[in-house]
């Protein structure tokens, strides 16, 4: 009985013996059934058992027809007399597709008139020919086109139509579980089954067992009621547990045609569940769908899904794409091993020296949910080691004139147990090593259609080493020891600092071994650990997706020093771009990838984005340092204390804390300024967003308040209670402390003299930060930052693309957009001195930005700046000021690029902290001085 799916050598040579029978018929209706069941025979298919004659159909221009042969979810035929015309057929076989449902929707429609066949993909990848016609007399010659009735599948690896393919069994995966759920059938027991089943729904299309044997099996062996489906499944998967040897003899002959898998997807026993007729014609609706078309890394994030009722709406919309795994693991690892091979094509030696260093390779993925990269890295892997082999083959051939034929060792050096992973959750885990069995069975199918040898697939022998634990809790040496030849790479969570659980914290805590872990995203975890973990190692290499937040604000102080003090570089970096999460109710989050390696002596590779969901710009770059820039390698802690002693202090905006009472709304506005009393104290107020959009709002302000006012104004009075009451209900001392003042503000940083106010969060987008010049009489509230500045100069500075540069390098981001901090990016800006005529030069050009916003007074700064309209006017003076600010900072470059500033900014700073390191040591103690005390 067969087991497994035909070798290529029997597939050609039944096909030989098809066309010596079958040469030379013409007949359509006499013979055409038996022609076509002995061509399925050819591919080791009994028709029996997964296609029918004459199945009726509808036509999508009315009225019904039969459809020659049809198998449901693979293929639809039509057979002609001899020298019909084929397109005529192939377009009558197309008038059936629309009374098909979607899960039997045929991937191939194939018509012949005995003497040729014409082929056509319906889901052929894009610049593929979707038809194919060749000759009866070929298909020796031809066999590989119908290897998908042996389930042998071409597959165009991260496609549309594999990703379409995905979903609908993710779906459908849904579907099933829905009806467990509702049977009350336990959650635990409700994962193994789902496993179990797609274990033999994939089986049955990819040539594991018989084509369609699973279907055969629920279709003649269960009732249609469905009463003893879960009884019938629980005899099956014990079945395949057990090996052909010891079942019992007088077994049923259709469960006796299964092969031996093993314990390690169906070994632990569980419950029978219920099912009724719903439940079963879901499971055979399932069985009818292509199996062997999906890709195990989509699929994977799909059916991590179908527990959840929001995720299962939005199946499809939340995956990590493989577009974006291989961000990572390409230049972490793929690339090299692919230029080994191109720079080798033509050395026998240097190929089986590559297949070497490739199987003692092992992987590590300690935030691995469903696999996907340790997915997507071994198949890569496994394909690149089949192009080696097809091309050792080649050179072989040449030198001995014979094939070559090798044993399993030599064959498959990278291993499913070489790839390990560490996951929190035990039906992640489970997924991720079901989906490493797909994946290998599929390179094992590619390896046999390219070299006409693959390793036997039954039983299981071996699997990816998924660890169910808390990664920064477990020992990763105790998961896989550390060596040179270990890669570590993943996605951990996407938390940032404000979001994390208080256990995060603990986990942090424990990872970085500290008692507070601060303001660090949970992504900085993983660095910890990884650093610990190669201690003792000369080599190795890692890389995450993260948080865009660990390479912005005070987190790259807090975070490299530990990984460039271990001896790491970065090897590459994806500057900041958007990464859709897997979690189907998650907005993309911005982020980077970083990878490192303590190879010097190879240039490092910097991919930048022009737009967050675009594609990337590849550079080569001399260091990465921390802010992923090719600049100096050293790092910019907050400081308590301006760098620089040309730029003013910079204080908070105000703080009202006053329950909206002392604040005026534009719709509040006219009553309150009736009031004779409250109108003396109507001042403009302005946040971010009334800066930016020119919006008006004000506030009461009331630092010279004549108590008598109080008694004269009721609407006053009324709304200092309110003040008073919503400070002495709040759960903070500090604000109950301030009760006792209600006119007053929580905190008063108003200047007493004209001021620059700066944003709190500036768009990305904006070209320049929109910062403004202010008279006393306006009152900036704590959406800002504010810095006396009688003159303009600290305006002007702020307004130059030095500044924006800083700030964006160094800067925190709320998502993407750009974060004001006096900390990080005001005190640590690396202005050296000015003398008086080049700051009188730059305060001049300062002017010259407002006169150019005042010849368009009816726009707000977001009109001004907004990148695709700036007015020509307004761009010139920003170039004039960009001129006399760059030549303070000591940029000699005549048109500056972003990076040219970066350079010299970082230059300048390392200048004047004494080449960096100093200064960080210094604000780290000063830091720490203040925390103690």
């Amino acid at each position: 009985m067969q087991t497994k799916p035909l070798s290529w050598s029997e597939i050609r040579k039944n096909a030989t013996a098809f066309v010596k029978e079958w040469s030379g018929e013409t007949y359509e209706k006499g013979e055409a059934q038996s022609f076509w069941t002995e061509l399925l025979a050819v591919y080791g298919v009994r028709r029996r058992a997964v296609a029918r004659f004459e199945a009726q159909a509808k036509r999508i221009n009315g009225g019904t027809g039969f459809i020659d042969l049809f198998w449901p979810g693979m293929l639809i035929a039509e057979q002609k007399s001899a020298g019909k015309d084929l397109v005529a057929a192939e377009d009558q076989a197309m008038q059936y597709l629309n009374s098909v449902t979607e899960a039997e929707q045929p991937r191939y429609v194939i018509t012949c008139d005995f003497a040729t066949f014409r082929l056509r993909d319906l889901e052929a990848p894009p610049g593929e020919d979707p038809v194919v016609t060749f000759a009866l007399e070929d298909l020796p010659a031809e066999a590989e086109r119908f290897g998908f009735m042996a389930g042998y599948h071409k597959r165009a690896f991260g496609s549309e139509q594999q990703a379409e393919a995905s979903i609908k069994a993710a779906q459908i995966m849904a579907d099933l579980y829905i009806e467990l759920e509702k049977s009350g059938y336990d959650e635990h027991e409700s994962s193994v089954f789902l496993v179990r089943t797609l274990f033999a729904l994939f089986a049955d299309d990819s040539g594991l067992w018989e084509r369609d044997l699973f279907l055969e099996y629920v279709e003649t062996r269960t009732s249609p009621d469905g009463s003893d489906l879960g009884a019938q499944l629980s005899v099956l998967f014990q079945t395949l547990n057990r090996p052909e040897d010891k079942r019992l003899k007088n077994a049923d002959e259709l469960l006796l045609r299964f092969p031996y898998v093993n314990g390690s997807v169906f070994g632990e026993p569980i419950s029978i569940p219920y099912f009724d007729r719903a439940m079963r014609d879901k499971l055979l609706a399932a069985c009818h769908f292509n199996w062997g078309t999906i890709s195990p890394a989509i699929f994977g994030s799909l059916f991590q899904a179908v527990k959840s009722k929001a995720a299962r709406r939005e199946l499809g919309e939340h995956y990590t794409t493989e577009e974006n795994i291989l961000k990572l693991i390409g230049p972490l690892f793929l690339d090299d091993l692919r230029q080994q091979f191109i720079d080798n094509q033509h050395k026998l030696p240097g190929l089986r020296k590559l297949l070497q260093d490739m199987g003692e390779l092992r992987f590590l993925d300690p935030a691995c949910g469903c696999g996907n990269f340790l997915i997507v890295a071994y198949r890569e892997l496994r394909a690149l080691e089949l192009e080696v082999l097809v091309r050792i083959q080649e050179l072989d051939r040449r030198a001995q004139q014979t094939a070559l034929v090798m044993d399993e060792d030599d064959l498959v050096r990278v291993r499913m147990n070489h790839f390990y992973g560490i996951e929190l959750e035990e039906w992640p885990a489970t997924i991720a090593r079901t989906a490493m069995f797909l994946v290998d069975h599929q390179a094992n199918q590619d390896m046999s259609l390219k070299i006409g040898q693959s390793p036997g697939q039954l039983p299981l022998t071996e699997s990816a080493q998924i660890t169910v634990g808390n990664a920064l809790r477990t020992g990763w040496n105790d998961v896989l020891p550390a060596s040179n030849k270990v890669i570590v790479m993943g996605n951990p969570p996407f938390l940032g600092h404000v979001s994390r659980s208080e256990e995060q914290a603990e986990d942090l805590k424990a990872a970085w071994n500290t008692p507070k872990p601060g303001r660090l995203d949970y992504v900085t975890g993983w660095y910890a650990k990884s650093v610990h973990y190669f201690q003792g190692c000369d080599g190795g290499r890692w890389g995450f997706v993260s948080t865009n937040s660990i390479t912005q604000g005070d987190q790259p102080a807090r975070v490299f020093p530990a990984v460039f003090g271990g001896g790491w570089r970065i090897r590459f970096a994806h500057r900041t771009f958007s990464w859709s999460s897997e979690a189907p109710d998650a907005a993309a989050v911005h982020c980077v990838i970083i990878g490192f390696d303590r190879d010097v002596a190879s240039a490092a590779r910097l991919f930048s984005y022009i737009k967050a969901k675009g594609e990337p710009t590849e550079s080569p770059a001399r260091t990465i340092n921390a802010y992923l820039v090719d600049g100096p390698n050293i790092l910019v802690p907050g400081r308590s204390r301006r760098l620089s002693p040309d730029l003013p202090e910079v204080d908070y905006g105000s703080l009202p804390a006053d329950g909206g009472n002392l604040i005026v709304e534009r719709d509040e506005y006219a009553e309150v300024a009736a009031d004779p009393v409250m109108k003396k104290y109507l001042r403009r107020f302005v946040g971010a967003r009334e800066l930016l959009r020119g919006e008006n709002r004000w506030v009461l302000w009331l630092v010279d308040l004549d108590p008598s006012d109080v008694q004269k104004s009721q609407a006053l009075r009324k709304r200092l209670e309110g003040v008073r009451r919503m400070r002495s209900e709040s759960t903070l001392k500090s604000t109950r402390d301030k009760a006792s003042t209600p006119h007053l503000f929580y905190f008063n940083g108003h200047p007493e003299e004209q001021y620059v106010c700066l944003p709190s969060t500036v768009s990305e987008n904006r070209p320049f930060f929109t910062a403004a010049l202010l008279d006393k009489d306006v009152i900036a509230s704590n959406a800002t930052s504010t810095a006396v500045d009688p003159d303009g100069f600290a305006f002007a500075v702020a307004s130059s693309s030095m500044f924006i540069t800083w700030q964006k390098t160094v800067g925190g981001r709320l998502k993407s957009d750009i974060r004001f901090a006096k900390k990080t990016t005001w005190n640590t800006l690396p202005l050296p001195p000015v003398d008086e005529d080049l700051r009188q030069q730059i305060i001049e050009a300062g002017r010259g930005v407002l006169d150019a916003r005042g010849l368009r007074p009816e726009r707000s700064l977001a009109d001004h700046y907004n990148p695709l309209t700036m007015d020509p006017d307004l761009l010139r003076a920003h170039r004039a000021l960009d001129r006399v600010v760059d030549k303070a900072f000591g940029c000699k470059i005549a048109d500056p690029t972003e990076q040219d500033r970066q350079e010299t900014l970082f230059a300048r700073y390392a200048d004047l902290t004494s080449a960096g390191q100093l200064d960080l040591k210094t604000e780290t103690s000063r830091r720490r001085r203040s925390t103690a005390s």
